[in-house]
């Protein structure tokens, strides 16, 4: 059986806690995440087997109307992605580094799954919403092609959604930068 992964994201705080209750109790899934961000919308993340979590998903969009932001489902996901979003990811030089910025927190971890699946990168953090107006971020490192391919690829996957805020491509990032960042 495979392990999916799910997520919610609500522009009201109420209204998402109620969903996220709705959803939970319609469907054999584990509750990972469940909090109001920034500005006032509400995440919630769950997995579960792929069936169970893609009715989770489809019961909440289907009451949450007009409070809807954003979901995914993501069947397979990435082992790279947990870490990253709990700042977990350990790593050294980096050679290059990707940054894609996103509209939400959704299209930000689909994105953050779709690069380590494009070519051999390394996730280093998916931040979501807190402190940054609703938006997240997600950094990856590798070598300069790896990086490229992988930064075009879950780019475009955002951009076509309409939620590319900026991709940004550095080659050689200077040490003092790469000490904050990781």
């Amino acid at each position: 059986m495979k392990r999916a992964l799910g997520l919610l994201e609500f522009n009201s705080i109420a209204a998402g806690i109620e969903i996220a209750d709705l959803a939970v109790k319609s469907s054999q899934i584990k509750l990972i995440q469940a909090q109001p961000v920034c500005p006032g919308k509400y995440v919630a993340m769950f997995d579960g087997d792929a069936a169970s979590v893609k009715s989770a998903v489809e019961t909440a969009r289907e009451q949450s109307k007009e409070f809807f932001v954003d979901s995914f489902i993501l069947a397979n996901v990435h082992p790279d992605v947990i870490p990253a979003l709990t700042g977990a990811t350990k790593i050294g030089e980096v050679k290059a580094l990707g940054v894609i910025e996103t509209f939400s927190a959704a299209s930000a971890i689909v994105a953050a799954d779709l690069a380590a699946k494009t070519a051999q990168i390394k996730l280093l953090e998916i931040r979501t919403a807190m402190g940054m107006g609703g938006k997240a971020v997600l950094t990856f490192a590798g070598d300069v092609a790896s990086v490229e391919m992988s930064l075009e690829a879950a780019a475009k996957n955002v951009a076509d959604k309409g939620m590319l805020v900026k991709k940004t491509f550095i080659p050689s990032l200077h040490k003092d930068l790469q000490d904050k960042l990781l």
